[in-house]
Formats: structure tokens, C-alpha cells, sequence
């Protein structure tokens, strides 16, 4: 008896290897082999901050620039944010004040030159590259058409789309967002190799620069449009004119698709929780660092300036602008960037306060149907972790 339901086990295992063999195979979702492989053959569920070696990747040296003024951790952590960090698998926590790095934690295996994935936070980084390629001269205006770029969108609705419905995630995309999906465009992008591809067979379904949908092709469109404009692949863009000049404690990292391809903009930056911190620095003083209009203020200030589009549940956006989130916090305005999993960069410019926080969890976030312009609806779309954050870094600065 024992012996027959094995072979009964074996028989359907196979069965059902072959089937899923087929089906990838007619489907052309090659991807999935290396999904699969990576995630559920390994006891996971999708992608991890540890990810790095499963993909090739470009590399930015370090230029062996520490963070300012460490303090050592004096300050007692409240039980509370002990459980919420536990709870959340929390590998770092880092928070600034200026420019002087007050509190630093780490847990685990995790520490200092840990480097982690980005995954969303990363798209911040491509927004403020659009600013600087602006200031250069390379793009005309965040009003350009796509089309200028790339032909494959100049027929119908696709020629109405700009890089402002890009970057404000209302561009109408026929893209399925899903971190849990294997089926989803953002599986293929993730685990696939030929980015470039997936995006250029893309359409616009919906009109342009009605609806927030929050969907990653529009980064890696970005991402393209950049690399056209400036004649440069992303990474060197980026060195260039952002990592040389704020500096990098750790050498950082940016997953491709396959071996020279393209990079994952929309997600897959590896760096230290230090190195994140001086992208917020950057952030907190509008684009200045040492001294150098890194990032134009105009374009700043417009990132940071929630788009007038309605969200998906119906309500009014008041929490993203070019590809960073906003919390209009009536104490004091917070910007930040946000990854999957709970990664965090926090801007709090009233109490020039820099927040970040790295881990394997986050609190699903907060929807209700109201859209009344009061505190609840402020916080449609953010996680409740992020205001643990918050109130953690303030009660830390307090003490400094």
C-alpha cells in the first residue's frame, strides 16, 4: 500500500512536471524556469533583498566616502519598536539628523557593508537622472512625448503619452503589477532577459494622465528614454552624475537582464543602508549636495508634488509625484522612496530628518473608500510601518 501511493505521488509529480514544462514552452515564459528555480524550489515565495548573485549585474566602485560625525547608539530602543522590527524582519535602521548619522542598527547577518536590494526605491533614483538629463540638455521637458524617443510609440493612444504620465505612473499601460504573480509582467521583468522586448511590445490601454496605476514598465520606459537622450547606459549615468558626487562607502551593484544587458531600473539596485542614506541627503536638501545643485530645484519641487490624478479606489492622489511617494503630514511633509518588502528612504525636510530602513516584511497598506481631506485619507496608500518609522526617528532625534 505504501509503495503504491508513492508511485501514485511520483506518477501525478510527473504528470505535472510535464504539463508545466509544456505549457512554458507553448507560452514562450521562459522565465519561469529561473522563477521557479530561484523561489519556490528553495522554500520562497518571491523575490529577496538578498537576490544579487541570481542575476549578472553592473558595478559602481566605492569611492570609500563614509557617512559624517558617527555617534555611537546610546539611545534605548522602546519594547514597542523591538516587536515591530522583529515582526518585520528588520535588517537595518538607520536614522540622520542633517547630516550627522545619529542612530545606526543592524540585525542578523546584516551590518554595514551588507549590500541589499532596492527593489522600488530604485525608481526614485531613475526620476531625478530624467531631472538631471533635463538640466543638460538632453530631454527637452518631463512634457516630451515618448514618441520623440521611440517610434513603437507613435500610433494611437500611445503617441498622447509623455514622460510626466511616466513618471506620475498614469501613463495607462497595459502592464499587470504583481509582486506575487508568476504570470505578471513583473515576474518576466524580474527573472526574464530581454527587458527591452517586454517593454517595446507594450501598449497604452487607457488614456494617459487620468488614473495613478502604479506599475514598474514605466520606470524601465524611463530608463530607455534616458539612455537614448544621453547617448549612455544607465549605471554610467548614474555614476556619473549622481554616486561620484555624493560619494559611496561600499561598491554598488544594479542587476541586468543577461550578461552587457539592460539594467532592471524599475528595481534591483544593491547598496548599503549608508549608501541609501545619501541618496535621502540629497533628497532632504533638494537636490544639493556639497555645496552642487545635484538634482534642478524646479525639478525637485515637482517630484515631490502630488499629481492631480484619481486612484484606483476612487479617491483623489495625494500621495505620489514623480516617482516618490508623499505623505502630507499636516506636523511637517514627508517624501520618501519605497520598495517592496519594506525598503525605505524617508525625507522629513521640517526636522531635517533622513530615515532608512531595510528588511524582508512591511504592513500591507492602508485603503478605506473615504476621500474626505483629513488625516485617514492622507494616509490612503502608505503602509502603517512607515509612521513607526517616523515617530521612532523623531523620538530618536529628540534625544540628540
Amino acid at each position: 500500500m505504501f509503495f503504491k501511493t508513492i508511485k501514485v505521488i511520483f506518477s501525478l509529480l510527473l504528470v505535472l512536471l510535464i504539463t508545466l514544462n509544456l505549457f512554458i514552452v507553448l507560452s514562450g515564459r521562459f522565465y519561469l524556469y529561473k522563477g521557479i528555480t530561484n523561489t519556490y524550489l528553495v522554500g520562497k515565495t518571491g523575490p529577496s533583498i538578498y537576490d544579487l548573485r541570481l542575476f549578472p549585474y553592473s558595478k559602481i566602485s566605492s569611492t570609500k566616502k563614509s557617512v559624517k560625525a558617527i555617534r555611537q547608539n546610546d539611545f534605548i530602543l522602546p519594547l514597542k519598536y523591538d516587536s515591530i522590527f522583529e515582526e518585520l524582519d528588520t535588517k537595518a535602521f538607520l536614522v540622520f539628523k542633517s547630516d550627522t548619522m545619529i542612530y545606526e542598527r543592524y540585525w542578523g547577518e546584516h551590518n554595514k557593508d551588507t549590500v541589499s536590494n532596492s527593489f522600488s526605491v530604485a525608481k526614485t533614483l531613475v526620476s531625478i537622472l530624467v531631472g538631471v538629463a533635463i538640466k543638460e540638455g538632453y530631454i527637452n521637458s518631463i512634457d516630451d512625448p515618448v514618441s520623440m524617443y521611440f517610434s513603437e510609440f507613435s500610433n494611437s493612444l500611445n503617441s498622447n503619452l509623455t514622460l510626466r504620465h511616466l513618471l506620475s505612473m498614469s501613463s495607462g499601460l497595459d502592464w499587470d503589477e504583481s509582486g506575487k504573480n508568476p504570470f505578471s509582467d513583473n515576474a518576466e521583468s524580474y527573472y526574464g532577459s530581454d527587458l527591452r522586448g517586454l517593454i517595446m511590445r507594450k501598449k497604452i490601454k487607457n488614456i494617459p494622465g487620468k488614473m495613478f496605476r502604479y506599475q514598474s514598465g514605466n520606470t524601465q520606459l524611463l530608463a530607455y528614454v534616458i539612455e537614448s537622450a544621453t547617448g549612455k547606459d544607465l549605471t554610467k549615468y548614474a555614476e556619473e552624475k549622481i554616486w561620484r558626487k555624493i560619494g559611496l562607502e561600499h561598491d554598488l551593484f544594479w542587476s541586468l537582464d543577461k550578461e552587457d544587458g539592460d539594467e532592471k531600473a524599475f528595481c534591483c539596485i544593491y547598496a548599503t543602508a549608508r549608501d541609501y542614506a545619501k541618496l535621502g541627503l540629497l533628497l532632504l536638501n533638494k537636490g544639493v549636495y556639497n555645496n552642487e545643485q545635484i538634482i534642478p530645484e524646479w525639478y525637485y519641487n515637482e517630484m515631490v508634488s502630488p499629481q492631480n490624478l484619481i486612484t484606483l479606489d476612487g479617491t483623489s492622489n495625494y500621495r505620489y509625484g514623480l516617482h516618490i511617494w508623499t505623505y502630507l503630514d499636516p506636523k511637517g511633509k514627508v517624501n520618501y522612496c519605497r520598495g517592496m518588502r519594506g525598503q525605505y528612504i524617508i525625507t522629513i525636510p521640517k526636522e531635517n530628518i533622513v530615515i532608512v530602513r531595510l528588511g524582508a516584511k512591511s504592513k500591507k497598506r492602508i485603503r478605506v473608500s473615504n476621500n474626505d481631506f483629513d488625516e485617514i485619507s492622507l494616509k490612503l496608500g502608505h503602509s502603517p510601518d512607515l509612521f513607526d518609522y517616523i515617530n521612532l526617528a523623531k523620538l530618536i532625534a529628540s534625544e540628540y
